[in-house]
């Protein structure tokens, strides 16, 4: 699979087989994604994985919890911008109703949206989940970096035939995650990450988000044609 074809096929995905993905993979993936761009090299990204019994008695702490605090523990940092505005708000909006569309969810039903939202605090079914972390006191491009890191681990990912899925929802447990990953007070967490091969029969993974055209984004000057 070549980068284009990497990037074309890349989707959130929300459904996961349960298939265990091979350590060696995870290995491989990060020992090649370290190559990622970071200002001054900084390399300011820190990746907890999760498989197995470490991963089962993690998302059992977070059940346990989640009956007790049903909207989590809050967030360090706001995951959108407080007065989101078009054409931002519209797309996101629009992500979201096309998400329940896949199945079958209309809008004024909150119990069911609700239940597949709760889905995120089980990686989705995945057998592998990412916590990616950074140091309190790196600033914005830092966190870019990050981006750039996680996104390379996704396109590395689908050359091996795997799927993922982003999950800064995971930020409302981020006291629970640092206390089960015992992570220093001068590290915090940025976002999860599903991992593992994507269940072609469900039905929410044939969601295609749109993206706005070149034009709405994108200025070039200088060329001849």
């Amino acid at each position: 699979m070549n980068v284009t074809n990497a990037v074309a096929s890349r989707i959130s995905c929300r459904a996961f087989l349960d298939k265990p993905v091979e350590k060696q993979i995870l290995v491989e993936i990060l020992e090649t994604a370290k190559r990622a761009p970071s200002g001054g090299n900084l390399q300011p990204w820190l990746v907890h994985v999760l498989a197995g019994q470490p991963l089962a008695e993690f998302l059992a702490a977070i059940r346990s919890k989640r009956s007790m605090l049903p909207v989590g523990e809050g967030t360090e940092y706001n995951i959108y911008p407080p007065e989101l505005h078009d054409p931002y708000r519209a797309r996101r909006f629009k992500c979201g109703e096309d998400l329940y569309a896949t199945i079958g969810v209309p809008r004024d039903n909150k119990l069911a949206r609700i239940r597949q939202f709760s889905r995120n605090y089980e990686f989705f079914g995945a057998p592998v989940g990412l916590f990616f972390c950074i140091d309190r006191r790196m600033g914005q491009d830092q966190w870019a970096d990050l981006g750039m890191f996680m996104q390379t681990v996704m396109l590395l990912a689908r050359e091996r035939g795997l799927h993922t899925c982003a999950q800064e929802a995971w930020a409302i447990w981020h006291k629970t995650i640092a206390e089960f990953l015992r992570l220093p007070p001068d590290v915090m967490l940025f976002s999860g990450m599903a991992l593992g091969y994507m269940d072609e029969s469900a039905p929410i993974n044939s969601l295609r988000t749109e993206r706005a055209a070149l034009d709405d984004f994108a200025t070039l000057q200088g060329f001849e044609t």
